[in-house]
């Protein structure tokens, strides 16, 4: 079961949470950590995000009084949390260039400062792009933890995002070719564009919504998918494939 994750698992994170937390919120951050870790094993057991789950996640919808029953410590309403964003947050993780096991971890991490700061959540309406803010900072803050051994991580797998290709042997092949090398140009950009890349085209979020995500103004955001465009071009022109 997901219950024997280890309760502060990450070396690197600034929050040593329990230590911080009164016993009452120590308690409610380790049922937090449970259902974090079951949602865990339930992915891993069905092989990874799959296109169901992609499509479950953009449905559900959070219930009108989901952030009032996060103030108070409803337990349901973590549960609640958690079912409806954890696929979505952990596939956005894989997607900026973070292994499986880093993911869940930085997963992990995202929804225990969501819980733990939720009274900071200025505009209820606005939950899921508070969460995915909290995602972005939780990596951005990792990265510069490992500082010189940022290139040990993992490239990014859009062939989680593209359908399988359907047709002979030969076009499939080629399909899965030309994928790798996508992925390899996505993966190969510096990281400020291309997170414009992963939330815009990948997780299909509105400039709007993903500028206010990386805390930039529209301008700027539309600026950097700009250039995240030229670079995929040119690398992507060097290699033929265009």
């Amino acid at each position: 079961m997901g219950s024997s994750w280890n309760i502060v698992r990450l070396s690197w994170t600034p929050y040593l949470w329990v230590r911080r937390c009164s016993w009452y919120d120590a308690r409610s951050y380790v049922i937090l950590l449970t259902m974090v870790a079951d949602q865990q094993v339930n992915t891993e057991q069905k092989g990874g995000v799959g296109d169901q789950d992609r499509q479950r996640s953009g449905q559900g919808r959070p219930s009108s009084d989901l952030v009032a029953r996060l103030r108070s410590g409803d337990r349901s309403a973590a549960e609640e949390l958690v079912d409806l964003y954890y696929q979505r947050i952990y596939l956005y993780m894989r997607q900026l260039g973070h292994n499986r096991q880093t993911s869940e971890d930085l997963t992990q991490e995202a929804f225990m400062r969501a819980w733990y700061h939720i009274d900071q959540l200025k505009d209820d309406s606005a939950l899921a792009g508070w969460l995915f803010r909290i995602a972005h900072n939780t990596s951005y803050q990792y990265r510069r933890w490992l500082g010189r051994r940022a290139g040990q991580i993992e490239p990014l797998e859009l062939s989680a995002q593209i359908h399988s290709a359907q047709g002979s042997a030969e076009d499939r092949v080629m399909h899965m070719d030309l994928l790798d090398r996508l992925r390899q140009a996505v993966a190969s950009l510096p990281w400020k564009v291309r997170q414009t890349v992963v939330l815009h085209y990948l997780q299909g979020m509105p400039i709007s919504t993903a500028a206010q995500v990386i805390g930039v103004r529209e301008g700027t955001f539309k600026s950097r998918l700009h250039r995240a465009l030229r670079l995929l071009r040119r690398r992507l022109d060097q290699d033929g494939q265009i």
